[in-house]
């Protein structure tokens, strides 16, 4: 397991603010606005990141192509959430980084054909940046805010070149030549 990115104080900071738009509200009330845009946009592929976002995508009938998941709520240890997946992944990703292997899994797990569970060993909150780098554009990839509601990042270039930047940020790993 090779780390790529770490969080600094100061992209931990910049992270607190969602990187796309906030819909705030109960967990009825959110996805029920989240699947009223994915009726109207119909984007090429939904990606979930975090166990209650995940539960609540998949108990409402809205199909996450990817949905990655630690088995963690606010840090809590939790019974996995049961989610219909075609594949099911494992990755090693500690918190407050991202490895390689994380990211290697996420771009396998978009280009395949089927319904993928990323299950994350450490912490699965930065493999959102990772998603909205390599999915497709028009996709959402959906997070949650903690007390808040659920954050939707539509992918755009715009959005992919804001990732980048925030990636750029944060301390960078490089392998050894």
């Amino acid at each position: 397991m090779t780390t790529r990115y770490r969080l600094t104080p100061e992209t931990r900071r910049q992270l607190k603010n969602p990187i796309g738009i906030l819909i705030r509200g109960s967990f009825n009330g959110t996805m029920k606005t989240f699947k009223d845009l994915v009726e109207k946009e119909n984007p090429p592929m939904v990606i979930s990141v975090g166990d209650i976002v995940s539960k609540n995508l998949t108990e409402n009938n809205v199909s996450a192509k990817l949905s990655v998941v630690d088995n963690k709520v606010m840090r809590r240890r939790i019974q996995p959430i049961a989610l219909t997946a075609d594949k099911t992944m494992y990755v090693k990703n500690p918190p407050g980084t991202i490895t390689e292997e994380a990211i290697a899994a996420i771009q396998e797990a978009i280009k395949d054909n089927g319904h993928i569970k990323l299950v994350v060993d450490g912490e699965e909150d930065l493999l959102a940046l990772v998603a909205a780098l390599y999915a497709p554009v028009n996709s959402f990839v959906v997070y949650g805010q903690p007390r808040e509601g659920i954050v939707v990042v539509k992918v755009t270039n715009g959005k992919r070149a804001e990732v980048t930047e925030i990636l750029e940020a944060m301390e960078i790993f490089r392998k050894a030549k």
